[in-house]
Order: structure tokens, then sequence, then C-alpha cells
């Protein structure tokens, strides 16, 4: 790995924290509905109109046509000053857009990426389905193709903010009878369109991010076919790479902010006994010990993915190790959050945020993005090359 910053990049890194510390959003990010799509969004113009939206994204696309070295810069300074999350522009910034990019047209590029970079939208992804979640392969909903409309029927789940968004990436079987990887197109979906119904689903954290989508003879232009009909299954690998890659690099930066104030959290709490700190029980003092060498572990794996990423321009299978090693890494850190916090946690009601809604919502890191076990699987064989034992 050769990834050393140089000065044209620590004075980046001095423009950035300047920015963001004179722009940062000072009101609370809303947690649901209309709201948090509007704060989402304002943020997002926000960023473009101060010159600092598509860092990595190429010139040709309203981006700075910066690279991954400066993008993880920002990332740093953007969880140094605790920005808001990302939220509804999740999706449209960091794999929907970058899949355009790479494997749709001409026309889909104009049409829609300057409106994700300047705010204008919000994008979903309709991948798994109630009985295709980590085996994606096995996906049912159909595009049956009509001259040359495609008429998708059929269902997703887990479709992070599906009933706020405007576009999708949809994954469909668009040839009858086929199986696993053949016969499948990604496509570009209206979410406004005649026969789309999202319905949201209540986490157990209280949020009501998650959908069900549901598609009743919805119609798909020929010009919205994202690569050619039948090849959807490379188009898909595409948009998991940046997932399960540099996606989530802003996630796998803030969480060495996380351990931090964990640490000032044990530091101002009793701990089990009652009679002491938190922070001096040798059993939590140990694991916060653990968990901070592991996150700067975490940072040295994420430095040397941007170092592999800039030289093949996409993001691979290794990206997979990340994924991995942040969700379990999520879990435990949270987990002692909550031993930490004690029995107050059992004050917790939906719609509070804090430890407690993140020590909830962290079960979902191992499964988002294809599940812990899918990771190891994708480790062994593409990374690891390892004989396969079936």
């Amino acid at each position: 790995m050769r990834l050393r910053l140089s000065t044209e990049d620590e004075r980046f890194r001095d423009e950035v924290r300047t920015w963001l510390s004179e722009n940062v959003p000072r009101e609370p990010r809303p947690g649901d509905g209309e709201q948090m799509r509007d704060f989402d969004l304002e943020w997002q113009r926000r960023q473009y109109e101060g010159g600092w939206a598509g860092i990595n994204w190429p010139k040709e696309f309203d981006g700075l046509g910066l690279g991954l070295v400066q993008q993880m810069i920002w990332y740093e300074e953007y969880a140094r000053c605790q920005a808001p999350h990302t939220g509804t522009c999740f999706v449209g910034l960091n794999f929907g857009g970058p899949t355009l990019m790479r494997c749709g047209s001409r026309d889909l590029c104009e049409r829609h990426l300057g409106p994700i970079l300047r705010g204008e939208v919000i994008w979903c992804q309709g991948f798994s389905e109630p009985n295709a979640g980590s085996d994606l392969a096995s996906l049912r909903t159909s595009g049956e193709v009509r001259g040359s409309d495609i008429f998708v029927n059929g269902q997703k789940i887990w479709t992070s903010y599906a009933h706020l968004a405007d576009f999708q990436i949809l994954l469909i079987r668009t040839e009858a009878g086929s199986k696993r990887h053949r016969g499948l197109t990604m496509v570009v979906c209206d979410m406004k369109s005649s026969g789309v119904e999202a319905r949201p689903i209540q986490t157990m954290a209280g949020d009501r991010h998650f959908c069900e989508v549901f598609y009743d003879d919805v119609l798909i232009r020929p010009e919205n076919v994202i690569g050619v009909v039948g090849e959807g299954w490379r188009v898909a690998l595409t948009t998991l790479s940046f997932e399960r890659g540099s996606a989530f690099m802003a996630d796998q930066v803030a969480l060495a902010r996380k351990v931090t104030d964990l640490i000032a959290l044990a530091r101002e709490r009793s701990g089990p006994e009652g009679s002491r700190r938190a922070i001096e029980d040798d059993e939590i003092s140990r694991e916060l010990a653990l968990l901070k060498a592991e996150t700067a572990a975490l940072r040295s794996m994420t430095y040397a993915n941007v170092s592999r990423t800039m030289q093949s321009g996409i993001p691979g299978p290794e990206g997979s190790i990340i994924k991995h090693y942040y969700a379990e890494l999520s879990q435990r850190l949270h987990r002692l959050a909550h031993r930490i916090i004690g029995v107050d946690a059992l004050t917790f009601r939906y719609g509070d945020s804090g430890w407690i809604h993140d020590y909830y919502y962290s079960y979902a890191s191992t499964i988002g993005g294809g599940t812990s076990e899918i990771q190891r699987e994708i480790i062994a064989d593409r990374v690891l090359e390892l004989p396969r034992t079936r």
C-alpha cells in the first residue's frame, strides 16, 4: 500500500475543515417523513452550492473530479465535526449515481446525475425480496418484455426510503424461466409510476426507513435500462462493489469517533458495581481499549482499500473484508454502550436518538448490503481463492 498525504492534501483538509465548521447544520436532523427528506436535500444543496458535492465524481458530471484520498479526507473531517448522516441521499450519491456512470447510457447520466448531486431527488435500491435477500440471484420480480417496453410485477423488501424516493435502481428477471444470474436486467424505475406502492416497515429501533415495495404492471421504457437487457447481474455486481466498498467509508471513519465518545461516556457513568466509574471496571476498560485498537485497524484497512481502488478504478472484493469487519465491530461497540448505560436503557422510547437507538439499529449492519455469512463466502472465494465446499 502506498498512501501518503501530500502538502496539497493537507491544504485540502484545512479547506474542508473550515467550510464544514461554518456550514454544518446546527439544528437536529428530523428522524422520519417529509421533514427528513427536506432536511437531507437542503444539506446536499448547501454542499453543492458551496462547491463540495461529488468530490470524486468526474467533472463531466459536475463533480470535483478529485480522487479517493480527497474523498477519504472529506469523510474524516465530516465525522470529526459530527455533520448529519447523508440519510435519504445515500443511495443516489454512493452507488446509484456511480452505477449509472459506470454502466448507464449517456442519456441516463445526463438526466439523473445532475439532480442527484444538486440535492433535487432521492433514490432507493430495489434488490432484496422476501425470498431473495442474501441469495440475490434467486430473485423473482419479473419484467415482461412487450415490444420494446418492460412491464414489472412482483415485490421488493427492505428498500430504504422507498416511500420518499423519486427513482430506484431496480433488478428484475426479464427472461422467463431463467435461473440464478442469467436473464436479469437492471433498470431505472420512476417511483411515481402507476402501479408502484411503497409501504414503510417499522424496525425495533422505531425507524420507518425500510419499505416493502409492490409492482403491478409498472411500465419501464427501453431508455431506462442500465446496460443491456439480460446482463443485469454484471451491473448489480458493480452496484454491490460500491455498496460494500467505498459507499460506507464515511461510516467506517465515523466509528472511530464513536469509540472516543463511548470512552467519554464510560468516564461519566457508574460502573456495574455502582461504587466507581465504568471506565475503572477492568473488563469494560479492556473492551474499550480493544475497540480503540480495532477501529485503528479498520482505518488502516480502509486506507489500503482506497489505495487498491485508486489503481483499479472500482472497488474490488476486498471491500467485503471491510464491510464484514465494520459490521461486527459496530455491533460489539453498541452492545458495550448498552452495558455501560445499564438499567437506564429501559427508558428508551421509539423516536429517541442516541446510544440505545444505535444499539438496536446496529443489528442491521450484519444484514444490509449482504449478510456477514455472505461476506465470508465472498472473502473465501474471491479474495482467498479457497476451494468450494459445495
